[in-house]
């Protein structure tokens, strides 16, 4: 393409950052519509490549190619294809809700928006990216970010859960980055797409394919995050202002993901094969431990961080079951629980923001002084649980359903009757919060709070329209990612 469409998208939100820290006498209010102008600008210019996608194409589209580093062949390469596309929407759309959710925030508020939108530059570069050595660059840029809105602007053990992040993440960064080291020395080049096709395996040790599979595994495997890998997503949702829980468990989690497919197996196609056993047990441990640990919280942020590590279980199944429709779905249920769990982690913001209070048995009979929060939360919950016509049903279906059909990893049908588990259990934590939280006698303490004002309604409602179109069609979706699918299960010879 000759207009630099994805440069403009990765790069909008860091112009709009610097242009407020630039701004003279600039007040509250112009910073945040400043900040809401740039993230939304950056959401309707997403919203026209997905459009504008040719399902008929396979491959990378709206290329753009420049050498970078001549001495080791770097490029700036920046791409989207049917993985990342679906990711990219997803970041800029919850790039513009965190402006949303954060249009109370009176703390040093040049600063927090700013950040705000460097973090959005820094995980768009991530899913555009098409060189490893680009692609990790922008990877490290949102550690920076989310250690200061964290640790500024949080609450609680703010300044310990900010460094607990910063020092997994870069633990994960620093084998991903000899993983990285290792596939250029014996690669020749950082080209994703190339390191893709050239059959690299093939061509090195059995011991050294695996050895750089699991360096990067384990980098994604921190992020998603896949036990025992995880302890730090409690503590850093639990602290962070609300805003960065939706970007953290919306867009973060999923780099995850979305590196385990475009890195992991579509490099090492056979590894992931021979290794895949093992990785959907892991994927079982996450389903049910992480389920049954948010059974026990009592703070109402800390209870869908654990969800979280649940859901991400599906993924982490429906990657490594290696089948197109449950990988499809792994895709699916990464988008949908970006949207879903960003939507719980913004009500929650609004319960806390009028009761003051996030734990559990200390609220009770809100629905009657909060409706509108109460139906949206409810319906964010029965989404998170599966329930038929939301996004979060089409997803785990297709998880399911093509994991169980998958013929290259053995046992995968008693493995995923096993994650099937994980859907009774998220059906009762949710179904016992939405019960001690918005139903039952109402407490006289909260006879005065407030139900949602007119933006709090617009952000809320605007994600369940999302969620509920891919729940009643979810081939808007599905389409797309079938041509990102494709090319990885035809490197596994299916």
């Amino acid at each position: 393409m000759d207009f630099p469409y994805l440069s403009i998208i990765v790069f909008l939100p860091v112009i709009g950052a610097i242009l407020i820290a630039l701004l003279p006498q600039a007040d509250p209010r112009r910073i945040k519509f400043t900040a809401a102008f740039f993230t939304l600008a950056v959401f309707a210019l997403s919203l026209s490549l997905f459009f504008m996608f040719d399902t008929g194409l396979e491959g990378a589209q709206f290329v753009e190619r420049a050498s970078w580093i001549p001495a080791i062949d770097a490029q700036y390469f920046l791409g989207v294809d049917g993985l990342s596309l679906p990711m990219l929407v997803l970041a800029t759309f919850l790039g513009f809700i965190a402006v949303l959710v954060s249009w109370k925030i009176d703390l040093r508020v040049r600063e927090y928006f700013a950040w705000l939108l460097v973090l959005e530059t820094g995980v768009l570069g991530v899913f555009c990216s098409l060189d490893l050595l680009l692609f990790f660059l922008f990877w490290e840029v949102e550690i920076l970010p989310m250690f200061l809105l964290i640790s500024i602007w949080g609450t609680g053990r703010k300044e310990y859960s900010a460094m607990k992040f910063v020092i997994f993440t870069l633990a994960g960064s620093a084998m991903m980055l000899a993983g990285i080291l290792l596939l250029y020395f014996h690669g020749g080049t950082f080209d994703m797409m190339e390191l893709a096709g050239m059959g690299l395996e093939g061509a090195i040790s059995t011991l050294l394919a695996t050895a750089i599979f699991f360096l990067l595994f384990i980098g994604y495997a921190v992020k998603l995050p896949v036990f025992p890998f995880h302890t730090w997503l409690p503590d850093a949702h639990t602290d962070a202002p609300t805003a960065v829980s939706v970007i953290l468990a919306g867009i973060l989690l999923k780099m995850g993901g979305y590196g385990m497919i475009r890195v992991c197996v579509s490099i090492f196609p056979g590894v992931s094969q021979d290794y895949a056993v093992l990785l959907v047990a892991l994927a079982l441990v996450n389903i049910i431990y992480g389920a049954a640990v948010t059974f026990r919280q009592r703070d109402l942020k800390r209870l869908i961080a654990y969800s979280s590590i649940s859901h991400m279980g599906y993924v982490l199944l429906g990657i490594f079951a290696l089948s197109q429709v449950s990988m499809t779905g792994a895709i699916l249920q990464m988008f949908s629980h970006g949207l879903i769990t960003g939507l719980l982690f913004a009500l929650v913001g609004l319960v806390y923001d009028k009761t003051h209070v996030r734990d559990i048995p200390q609220l009770g009979g809100l629905a009657r002084r909060m409706p509108i929060i109460a139906v949206v939360f409810s319906v964010a919950g029965l989404a998170a649980l599966g329930l038929p016509g939301t996004s979060g049903f089409a997803a785990e279906f297709l998880v399911f359903l093509g994991s169980f059909k998958s013929t290259l990893v053995d046992g995968i049908q008693t493995y995923t009757i096993l994650g099937m588990v994980g859907i009774v259990l998220t059906a009762g934590y949710i179904l016992w919060l939405l019960q001690r939280v918005f139903y039952g006698p109402i407490k006289a303490q909260y006879d005065k709070v407030t139900d949602a004002n007119r933006l709090e309604q617009f952000t809320i409602i605007s994600m369940v329209a999302v969620i509920m179109l891919i729940g009643i069609y979810p081939a808007v979706l599905t389409d797309i990612i079938k041509v990102g699918v494709s090319p990885i299960i035809a490197s596994l010879g299916l």
